[in-house]
């Protein structure tokens, strides 16, 4: 089973002083998304771009993968609160460098260690993290709740 997902976007104008945006997404879920080339290496001012929803692709992706690897361990989660941090930098162009992942989470019956070693599975192993490894440095920090 193969699925593909979309997405369409538009840009008119130069690079520093043109605008875009993400038109449509497969999902519907979001639309019209406006996008500048500030948005992605100063202040956001209400628009997006692709470094956000590369951390929000991941977060997603890595809490999927977490809750399941702790079911899998025989644990269900009561809540996973994860964040994904997506750096880019200038270097001769710019370029994407990290995705630092961070959870806390309120699991019952789980003791830090294995909270730990299971987070650290699902960074390695969810969908997101395989598409960028080997390019993007990746991290987690797990926090175990009461």
């Amino acid at each position: 089973m193969a699925e593909t997902r979309w997405a369409e976007s538009s840009w008119s104008g130069d690079l520093t002083g043109g605008a875009g945006s993400i038109d449509y997404v497969s999902s519907g879920a979001v639309s019209r998304l406006a996008v500048t080339w500030s948005s992605r290496t100063e202040a956001s001012n209400g628009r997006t771009s692709p470094e956000e929803l590369l951390a929000a692709a991941h977060s997603s992706c890595f809490s999927m993968a977490f809750a399941n690897a702790l079911a899998k361990a025989g644990h269900t989660a009561e809540r996973l609160v994860v964040r994904a941090s997506v750096m880019a930098e200038k270097r001769e162009a710019w370029t994407v460098v990290s995705s630092a992942l961070s959870v806390r989470g309120r699991v019952p019956g789980i003791e830090a260690a294995e909270f730990g070693r299971l987070a650290e599975d699902a960074k390695e192993n969810c969908p997101i993290s395989r598409a960028i490894k080997g390019n993007v440095e990746l991290s987690v920090e797990a926090t175990l709740e009461s």
